[in-house]
């Protein structure tokens, strides 16, 4: 199976099924003398481990990063990169595969089983193998090294749709996010898609979600006009995530309903003497180079496919049967993918700065 790196300079590559022993990831390129250790990157895959509310999957995986190479204490007695590749390890230990011996020969709707079995003539079908979105978790652990790569940069990300309920952006507050077991960032909204997906789940079923990620301080001057174009290789880095099925951009879809007055994004100098913007329908990108504006990015989740209520569906002998998938999963993956996506646009950033540092050697406009 090739294809498991992403990156140019800071280059990451996981590895690892959902039913092995561990996953894990290697990440490359990252430059030296930058503080590092377990603890650095423990609080992000926090917010992304399963069983931490009736919300998500009810699995119990305590997620703790090893780092297994690229660190040394420099000369003050602080653990740095050392330039070398940083390997980390994560063990799993709640696996229950015998959850899924119903469905061995049976073709999940929605899922990638024929899709697998089309393409390599074998499947891992405990929980998906290595289509499972256990796999993120290493993504997650891997953009925690990312933040750190470009200076002041910060990457946050908010739920703003939870299957038909959408947030009040005009109750937007980035310290709700953190306070409730969504990631949303209006509390109004809390109560109600508790109740919403509460009727979801005892259902059988399940909900998509959109997430919006949002990097502040990110420097002018990063990407470029054709072939690596900023929003191009965000829209790649969110499209692969798990059950991802669209992302859009600063307004995105909603820029095809603007004039060309309303979409353009008036300029005057701000307090610090700088370009400074009126809005920011381009998302912090302009001709695919950022334009020192919060970059901003929207991704849709579609419904988790393990769902209870009995689906029609043919096996590997080519029977049309039904299937009904048991175990435990989350009937909204999208709550779960929130940390995924920071860490995802975290990583493109920390690429394309380094990119951007070797061609030019400065960054920003003068």
């Amino acid at each position: 199976m090739s294809h498991n790196i992403f990156g140019h300079l800071f280059r990451v590559t996981t590895w690892g099924e959902s039913h092995g022993p561990a996953i894990g990831c290697v990440v490359d390129g990252c430059p030296p003398g930058i503080p590092l250790t377990e603890q650095d990157i423990q609080p992000y895959l926090e917010k992304r481990r399963p069983g931490q509310s009736r919300y998500t999957t009810q699995r119990q995986e305590a997620d703790q990063v090893k780092i297994l190479s690229g660190v040394f204490e420099n000369a003050d007695g602080v653990q740095v990169t050392t330039g070398t590749p940083v390997s980390l390890m994560i063990e799993n230990t709640d696996q229950r595969s015998k959850d899924y011996g119903e469905i061995k020969d049976k073709y999940r709707p929605g899922h990638a089983d024929y899709a697998y079995i089309a393409k390599y003539g074998i499947r891992d079908y405990r929980g998906g193998g290595r289509s499972s979105a256990r796999e993120t978790a290493m993504r997650v652990a891997a953009g925690a090294i990312a933040r750190k790569v470009v200076p002041g940069m910060k990457v946050r990300g908010a739920l703003v749709q939870l299957g038909t309920e959408q947030i009040d952006r005009a109750n937007w507050d980035w310290d709700e996010v953190n306070r409730n077991p969504f990631f949303s960032p209006d509390h109004a909204s809390v109560q109600s898609w508790a109740s919403y997906l509460d009727g979801i789940r005892k259902g059988g079923s399940s909900c998509g979600a959109v997430i919006e990620v949002v990097a502040d301080n990110v420097p002018p001057g990063l990407g470029a006009p054709i072939y690596a174009k900023l929003d191009q290789e965000i829209a790649s880095a969110l499209m692969s995530i798990n059950a991802v099925k669209g992302v859009e951009i600063g307004a995105g879809f909603a820029s095809a309903a603007l004039t060309g007055e309303e979409n353009a994004d008036e300029m005057h100098i701000g307090d610090d003497e700088m370009p400074a913007y009126f809005s920011n329908n381009a998302g912090g990108i302009l001709g695919g180079i950022s334009s020192g504006q919060p970059i901003v990015a929207r991704f849709a989740v579609k419904p988790t496919s393990s769902i209870l209520t009995p689906r029609r569906t043919i096996d590997s002998a080519g029977n049309e049967t039904e299937i009904v998938t048991k175990g435990r999963h989350d009937p909204c993956v999208g709550i779960r993918a929130v940390p995924v996506g920071e860490a995802m646009l975290a990583i493109v950033l920390a690429d394309q700065y380094l990119r951007q540092r070797g061609q030019c050697g400065t960054m920003g406009a003068p």
